[in-house]
């Protein structure tokens, strides 16, 4: 059975011993963070902190930031598995892969909404078990966390952030960092190209948000996941739970909420009201400055009777975000796939934070082969902010950055080999002259042939023969080295 809300995952990080409670008093300002980084630099547990000074709610923190503990949240042996999943569910709703660009879009919208993992409306949900309106809304009672000194301020970094489409009336849910500006307002840092920045620019009068803290593991994952717009986030964590996500009517807005939240905030952004929000450190490793952004007004807040209130932090990958985008990776491989059948596989490295860098293998058949992946990628939703994209060949393993790096040093010819080309880049770029809009590069380390100009013969990679390693592995012991296992590199 899929988890039900974020207690039971901590319970079960708990029992699994991959969660620590502390007990001793700690501050929400810095004190959090500090701790929270170096148990994540350790690899250590996900922590309760149970007595957050001037604040009655547990925080629990570092649930997502490891390999494991993304698997456990989702149910799967390993993301790969889950990528599986989906691509056979492509193929079933298709009936044999699809064929050609419009097939593979009609699959994919097919696919998006088959009935069984569609979300439920119930009522009487745990999450509204209280009910605070009027004076009594005040976000200093939540123990909000500050992360960085230089920070503006403490401000909510784990919130699904609910919309509607003034249009389709489809809803969206993404997460999208909100500065505590007083007891009943905050910042809501609508990147330009994220889809609640669309929602935002397409409102001609007020624009109905909800915000939900906490939620089955699942649904909490969704929210940072590069969907199309028109596509429910809560469909797709009803794919992974293999059953349906619980939803409520909210209180005082027009949306459905996650049933099983421990604190729901709800309340409306007004277009063209804007406030300067910033400075933060950001998983860029910088800090992003200020800059004015949307104002969210609470009117409403609802919880659980003793809700845990959860949060993240970012900074210098990799944190826990980097865990969180690389699920995204592998389970986004089979819809890449639908429309570049020749990508084999991408990586997304921590250090490339996510926009910045992409490693790409490929089935190269044909001249300029490499550059239609690399403009492929470039019009596919959020990957046109990808500011760097490396293109190699299929044989090399793109999850190994050391072998990418060697490839890539031996394999271009920078006069020939590099493509420039200008577009949209991420809101928190830091190189950029100019916001939102800059260059990017491909490289293509690909193996080139007389057609792409290059009329040398291209070398063979050194390799020992099979018969040799062969004898070689037989003999292993009898030469007194059983005590020794010798890497795959060795080896080849």
């Amino acid at each position: 059975m899929p988890f039900r809300d974020l207690r039971e995952f901590i319970a079960f990080l708990e029992n699994q011993g991959d969660l620590k409670r502390i007990s001793a008093p700690v501050s929400s300002e810095l004190e959090i963070t500090e701790i929270a980084h170096r148990l994540l630099r350790a690899d250590g547990p996900a922590l309760l902190f149970e007595n957050v000074v001037g604040h009655s709610m547990p925080v629990a923190i570092n649930l997502f930031c490891s390999e494991r503990r993304m698997n456990w949240a989702l149910e799967v042996q390993d993301a790969d598995t889950l990528a599986a999943r989906l691509e056979a569910m492509i193929d079933m709703v298709q009936g044999g892969p699809p064929q050609g660009m419009l097939n593979k879009l009609r699959t994919l919208g097919r696919l998006v909404h088959v009935g069984a993992f569609q979300p439920k409306t119930v009522s009487d949900p745990p999450c509204q078990q209280v009910v605070l309106t009027g004076e009594d809304v005040d976000l200093y009672t939540l123990p909000i966390i500050k992360c960085w000194p230089q920070d503006a301020g403490p401000y909510i970094t784990l919130p699904l952030v609910i919309t509607r489409d003034p249009d389709t009336g489809t809803q969206n849910y993404g997460i999208y960092r909100m500065q505590v500006f007083d007891r009943n307002t905050t910042g809501m840092h609508w990147q330009t190209h994220k889809v609640g920045a669309r929602h935002y620019r397409a409102s001609t009068e007020k624009l109905e948000v909800a915000v939900a803290l906490g939620g089955d593991p699942a649904s909490i994952w969704t929210g940072s996941a590069p969907l199309p717009p028109d596509i429910d986030e809560m469909i797709l964590a009803g794919f992974i739970r293999d059953q349906g996500v619980e939803l409520a009517q909210a209180v005082s807005v027009d949306l459905k909420v996650p049933a099983h939240a421990e604190i729901v905030l709800e309340g409306y952004v007004i277009p063209g009201e804007e406030r300067m929000e910033g400075p933060f450190g950001d998983h860029t490793g910088y800090y992003s400055l200020a800059e004015p952004y949307p104002v969210f007004h609470v009117t409403t807040i609802t919880r659980r009777h003793n809700p845990i209130y959860p949060t993240t932090f970012v900074g210098r990958p990799p944190t826990e975000d980097y865990w969180m985008g690389k699920v995204t990776e592998r389970v986004f491989m089979p819809l890449i796939r639908l429309i570049l059948p020749e990508v084999v596989d991408i990586n997304m490295p921590a250090e490339g934070i996510f926009h910045n860098l992409i490693l790409v293998s490929m089935k190269k058949e044909y001249p300029g082969h490499a550059r239609k992946v690399m403009y492929g990628l470039w019009g596919l939703g959020l990957l046109s902010l990808t500011k760097v994209i490396v293109v190699v060949d299929d044989f090399v393993d793109v999850q190994n950055p050391s072998e990418v790096a060697w490839r890539v040093a031996n394999n271009i010819n920078p006069a020939t080999d590099l493509v420039l080309v200008d577009g949209p880049i991420d809101d928190l770029d830091v190189a950029s002259p100019t916001p939102r809009f800059g260059s990017k590069v491909g490289i293509d380390a690909t193996r080139k042939g007389p057609e792409e100009g290059y009329h040398r013969q291209w070398p063979p990679d050194i390799e020992m023969s099979p018969d040799i390693r062969d004898r070689v592995t037989e003999r292993w012991a009898e030469l007194g080295l059983g005590d020794i296992i010798p890497s795959d590199r060795s080896a080849s």
